[in-house]
């Protein structure tokens, strides 16, 4: 791992990534967001049929790890992918 080397705070770091990624329904927000970038937390709660709360909370830890960045416009939260998400996707489709 370039630049982490013994580190602790950037293995924390890089936990704190793998852990926005590490879950199904995650991975399933991330996938969408891809396909239809600017959903709502509503909209995905929709099409992932999820509740919103839990779409909710997905979406807060995908933020802290820098997969999500949010747009806020006058009645709601758009979300769309950050560069590390695209990464994170296209590391995730190899290993499948």
């Amino acid at each position: 791992m370039t630049g982490a080397t013994n580190n602790p705070t950037n293995y924390r770091r890089l936990e704190r990534v793998v852990k926005g990624f590490a879950n199904h329904r995650r991975l399933e927000i991330l996938n969408l967001l891809h396909k239809e970038p600017e959903l709502s937390v509503e909209d995905i709660a929709e099409r992932l049929n999820i509740g919103y709360e839990n779409a909710s909370d997905h979406l807060r830890k995908m933020a802290i790890a820098g997969l999500i960045l949010k747009r806020y416009d006058a009645r709601s939260v758009r979300h769309k992918l950050t560069a590390r998400a695209v990464h994170v996707l296209t590391f995730c489709k190899m290993l499948e």
